[in-house]
């Protein structure tokens, strides 16, 4: 029986086409986030089942890629749990893993920490566009700062990286999960519904402001509280502006520092942008990760379905490590969207160094081929580019798979003579 060829669903193979544009962008951002003072970090892909269960993960929990025990440690005999038979997992996204390591390693680590962590992550979702089983994540967190400064830094080098990868004109959104929290108590919903208030209203991009409205009439809630609720999202601005304004009519049930906090963030990110996108106060959005505790952002792109990436502030993950709340903001960059994007959009890498190949016929003598050799070392000690290969039977289809490569120089080496 032949062996399958084809990857496990929800996996790929990647060409050199693609690998080139993948390695284009992950250079970019190590030099990008670097730029913002960013330590490049690593943690394992295997992570203990207890810390990636420990709900703090949302619906990822579910999407567990999960790993038995090894040799006398798995008794399948007596097992009687799920905890009989594992005891870790492969790890669905870089922000578990992050707080673990640094709750290990905060001796020796500067204060606040700027972590810059890439690397593939695993979920058993379902396959479609721009979604994987595997796949890539680029994560940048500023671990130790309590103010609205790190929210700041992580917006201007994500949105720096993006402008530099030839991305404008998208729209960053932004919200507070303390201005969630306070829409819904002035509107009447008692604090042990937020979560299924705010799964609802998660929707409205979806369902629209109809569909949420009858929703949460069906899910139990009086419809003058309803109703009271959407007309308050009818009235925001979605500017600066507009979050101090929202931030006066719920002085009752928030502290102004909420929405002045947001504001402050919004005015200095226009100020000092050097990319070209809209960053705009959606008070509709939740984010999915139960983790997060204060302000909460996602990238949107027009014409690509769901978000390209996004992050916020989660001050109480660390503390499950550690006893003790450490302040800790993230922003992670949808890598694998992107690059699709990319791919939609016949993306070029620029700069490209120059690229021979050189192709030599079968049966050369020993002193011809250390010639050609030579000669591609001396070319390659210049910057360039140089394959060297034997000289296929169908020489025209052979230069025409390499010129999808990049390749439009050709040298070709017979047995009696050179021909250009």
């Amino acid at each position: 029986m032949a062996l399958t060829k084809k990857p496990v669903t929800g996996m790929k193979d990647i060409l050199p086409k693609e690998m080139q544009i993948r390695d284009y962008v992950m250079n970019q951002i190590k030099e990008t986030y670097r730029g913002f003072g960013f330590s490049s970090i690593e943690t394992p892909c295997v992570e203990h089942i207890a810390n990636l269960t420990s709900k703090q993960g949302g619906d990822n929990e579910k999407l567990i890629f999960k790993i038995l025990k090894r040799g006398e440690k798995l008794n399948l005999e007596n097992a009687q749990s799920e905890s009989d038979l594992v005891d870790s997992g492969l790890r669905y996204d870089l922000t578990v893993p992050l707080c673990r390591y640094y709750s290990n390693n905060a001796a020796q680590l500067p204060s606040p920490f700027k972590a810059l962590q890439m690397g593939s992550v695993w979920r058993a979702d379902r396959p479609q566009k721009g979604r994987f089983r595997q796949f890539v994540q680029c994560d940048i967190d500023i671990l130790g700062d309590p103010t609205n400064l790190a929210e700041i830094e992580l917006i201007l080098a994500t949105t720096t990286l993006l402008g530099k990868i030839g991305f404008k004109n998208y729209r960053i959104r932004i919200n507070d999960r303390g201005i969630l929290k306070a829409m819904a108590s002035y509107c009447g919903f008692p604090e042990e519904s937020y979560d299924q208030v705010f799964i609802i209203l998660d929707k409205m991009d979806k369902i629209g402001r109809d569909g949420v409205s009858a929703e949460l009439i069906e899910a139990g809630y009086p419809a003058e509280h309803v109703e009271k609720y959407l007309a308050l999202f009818d009235t925001v601005a979605h500017d600066a502006a507009g979050v101090r304004k929202l931030g006066a009519a719920l002085q009752s049930v928030m502290p102004e520092s909420v929405s002045e906090n947001l504001a402050t963030i919004m005015d200095s990110v226009e100020a000092v942008a050097v990319s070209q996108f809209d960053i705009y106060f959606d008070p509709t959005l939740v984010r999915g990760m139960s983790y997060y505790t204060g302000t909460i952002f996602e990238i949107e792109v027009e014409g690509f379905p769901g978000s390209v990436g996004g992050g916020g502030r989660y001050d109480k993950m660390i503390g499950k490590f550690t006893g003790t709340e450490t302040p800790a903001c993230g922003f992670s960059i949808g890598f694998e969207r992107i690059i699709t994007i990319m791919m939609d959009e016949a993306f070029t890498v620029p700069g490209e160094k120059e690229k021979k190949a050189y192709l030599i016929e079968k049966g050369v003598d020993s002193q011809v081929l250390s010639a050609v050799i030579r000669e591609a070392m001396e070319e390659r000690a210049k910057g360039v580019q140089v394959l060297v290969s034997q000289m296929n039977k169908n020489k025209k289809f052979q230069k025409e798979q390499l010129q999808k490569e990049g390749y439009m120089e050709f040298k070709e080496f017979y047995r009696g003579a050179l021909k250009k």
